[in-house]
């Protein structure tokens, strides 16, 4: 091979483009869907668990609560939907905790990436959870009887308003995943956290029924003002106040936390 063959093999080309910020997150949202096939047991959870409880409380509770079943469920199910997210929001720590405890992070801090896009990516698949429960209650509740007055439009803003809302409450159990390495504790210490908000507010009986001084709690319960936006966008008389109040806790905890989440993340590399 004469040098005139070789110079142009080796000849100088421009260096690719390096992914960008929302590809590495896609890249690893698809990660994260894929363990609906590795670890089947999850994907149990967040189909059955939402039809449980909305049959189960739809019809032991709906008689007593509101006359018939029917009716408790024009009332219960936009409720139903926020506390299936709220629970789904701790898979996202346990999945944390379990990546870290494999070191698949420490391999992560050695790729050209974005480095926030391992927990990008938690929440891409956090996100389709959210849809895919959130789907199978509005399914089960129209079967049941249930009707959104707002019709698709409602049904769509308020699934956006479950997004954001799963978004928001996500980066607590990111922060959990972070400073706990068993995936056992980060899901116990959840939900002991979780349960007083949930069953806490309005989303199974109206507050006023409720002692006084619980009534208080429930009223400005970060659960409870995401109940009603969803609620009033489902039937389609919600206010632009009840949609701002919905979101103070999700944008909050988002400012705060994922600043947060990535200075634990770096500071774990030290």
């Amino acid at each position: 091979m004469n040098d005139t063959a070789s110079t142009q093999l080796l000849r100088r080309v421009d260096r690719p483009a390096p992914p960008s910020a929302f590809s590495n997150a896609l890249v690893f949202g698809w990660r994260a869907v894929l363990k609906f096939k590795h670890v089947p047991e999850q994907l149990f959870d967040l189909v059955m668990t939402p039809i449980m409880f909305t049959l189960l409380f739809t019809f032991v509770f709906g008689g007593a609560l509101a006359g018939s079943p029917r009716e408790y469920l024009q009332f219960f199910l936009p409720g139903i939907l926020v506390q299936t997210v709220v629970f789904n929001s701790v898979y996202s720590g346990m999945g944390l905790s379990t990546d870290l405890g494999k070191g698949l992070f420490d391999r992560f801090r050695s790729l050209p990436i974005w480095s926030l896009s391992p927990f990008a990516g938690l929440m891409v698949g956090d996100i389709l959870r959210h849809l895919i429960a959130g789907g199978i209650i509005l399914v089960i509740g129209l079967i049941l009887g249930y009707r959104p007055e707002a019709g698709v439009v409602g049904v769509i803003s308020a699934f956006a308003l479950l997004i954001a809302i799963g978004f928001g409450i996500g980066w607590i159990f990111m922060v959990l995943g972070l400073l706990i390495r068993t995936p056992m504790t980060v899901m116990t210490i959840g939900f002991t956290a979780i349960f007083p908000l949930v069953f806490a507010s309005n989303i199974m009986v109206d507050p006023a029924t409720m002692p006084g001084w619980l009534r208080v709690f429930v009223e400005v319960n970060p659960v409870s003002l995401m109940t009603t936006a969803m609620r009033g966008l489902m039937s389609g008389d919600a206010t632009a106040a009840e949609i701002g109040l919905a979101l103070i806790a999700p944008v909050a905890l988002t400012a705060v936390l994922a600043p947060l989440t990535l200075w634990l993340y770096v500071r774990s590399d030290r």
